[in-house]
């Protein structure tokens, strides 16, 4: 889906979302793109529960807890071995909640810095579905599945891709 036709809007909260829940749910979400932008692995495990499932566009398997996750995260080339990545943005989020169960649909955009001769890179855009529970001790939303799905590769010069599509 092209860039330009998704526009940001504040949360869409359905039925049985009440504002503070919608909020809650939503900054766990943020608040583990935040932490990822900054290299934070503890701050993005502090939102995610240890037996969360995960499917990564980078692992074929679904995920199975931390030490899944774990293992595909050091499997990652390290960034100078690929675009820079300079930014995240989720936006567009979607919330049900029902109980003390969470699911949020978000767009999440990955920008990159400009290649080595200047040319600008496109963006890679992920359509996201999370499952969250209410931590009935804490009383904290947690991830409890997470579902990526790169709907526009990313990294590649804005010229190339345009030529490849025609557009």
């Amino acid at each position: 889906m092209p860039e330009s036709a998704v526009s940001a809007r504040p949360a869409l909260a359905r039925p049985g979302a009440a504002p503070g829940d919608v909020a809650a749910v939503w900054s766990v979400v943020t608040g583990m793109y935040e932490a990822y932008a900054t290299g934070d692995r503890a701050q993005i495990d502090a939102r995610l529960d240890p037996e969360a499932t995960i499917w990564d566009p980078a692992a074929e398997p679904l995920l199975l807890g931390k030490p899944d996750l774990d293992r595909v995260r050091d499997e990652r080339p390290e960034s100078e071995d690929g675009p820079a990545g300079s930014g995240l943005r989720p936006y567009d989020p979607v919330v049900d909640v029902f109980g003390d169960t969470a699911v949020l649909r978000y767009w999440l955009r990955v920008a990159y810095a400009p290649g080595p001769d200047g040319t600008p890179l496109r963006p890679e855009l992920l359509r996201n579905t999370a499952v969250l529970r209410k931590d009935p001790g804490a009383g904290r939303w947690l991830i409890v599945h997470l579902h990526e799905d790169v709907r526009q590769a990313g990294g590649a010069p804005e010229t190339a891709v345009q030529g490849q599509t025609g557009t």
